[in-house]
């Protein structure tokens, strides 16, 4: 596939440029990349602070956002949080210059990817081109947009999910997670296939993320209900419906 081709297919459903957030308090860093970004096709504004970011958002509606943890008013981690008031569900990119811990804090914020600084300008298009594509709701797909597994339905187009009709809110990461082992039910998925499917890299080789985001999931989906995912220990995690118990499996 050639450059030319990659920008091509991500934008908007209806062929509008996405919209993407640039929020740092360094001018040199915003503007590199904004300028990176519309080079892409696509439509960026930006913001210096973190009320900055939530006001632009209000009008904007960015498809994504790239999140500095480091700003003058406030964290990066609280302006992820009160995002997902104004845009629930977008997926951000976090520009960090701090430890791994910070990095992993972030993610389990809700956000979806991080780079650190100093970072090359590619590195930060071809995370946001992936973390759009992967967010982005499902094209026609063969045999429809839902996925079932005994009560529980995905919606791909829409992103909703419901378990007994019951709404259920994921963050953009646990959608996708989520969405990987409900199109394998009852297949055990390593956590080296999830880190590659859901994450697109080997996180550092930090593998603890899977952990931690299963976790964030039977929270959701299995709290006060049959368990429907399961860990097959040494092997990894799968999905199957509730009721229907795995022999050796550990929750």
């Amino acid at each position: 596939m050639t450059a030319i081709q990659e920008r091509m297919q991500v934008a908007e459903a209806d062929g509008q440029p996405v919209r993407v957030l640039v929020v740092d308090h360094e001018p040199s860093i915003t503007e590199l990349l904004s300028v990176s970004l519309r080079c892409e096709g696509w439509s960026v504004h930006s913001a210096a602070d973190g009320q900055g970011a939530l006001r632009t958002a209000r009008e904007f509606r960015p498809d994504a956002v790239v999140l500095d943890v480091t700003l003058p008013d406030l964290d990066g981690l609280s302006v992820r949080a009160l995002l997902r008031r104004e845009c629930p569900g977008v997926p951000v990119l976090f520009l960090t210059g701090r430890g791994v811990t910070d990095r992993i804090a972030g993610l389990t914020a809700g956000g979806d990817e991080y780079v650190t600084k100093p970072f090359g300008v590619e590195d930060v298009v071809g995370r946001l081109r992936g973390l759009i594509r992967r967010t982005a709701p499902a094209a026609g797909a063969a045999g429809g947009s839902l996925l079932v597994v005994g009560d529980l339905v995905l919606d791909e187009d829409s992103h909703e999910v419901t378990r007994g009709g019951r709404a259920i809110h994921l963050t953009a990461t646990e959608f996708e997670l989520l969405r990987y082992l409900m199109r394998n039910p009852r297949r055990v998925l390593s956590k080296a296939q999830i880190l590659d499917r859901v994450w697109s890299y080997d996180f550092g080789g930090r593998a603890n993320v899977v952990e931690l985001y299963v976790s964030y999931l039977r929270r959701k989906i299995d709290a006060g209900r049959e368990p429907m995912i399961h860990t097959r220990r040494g092997a990894g995690y799968l999905i199957k419906p509730g009721g229907s118990g795995v022999s050796g499996a550990s929750r």
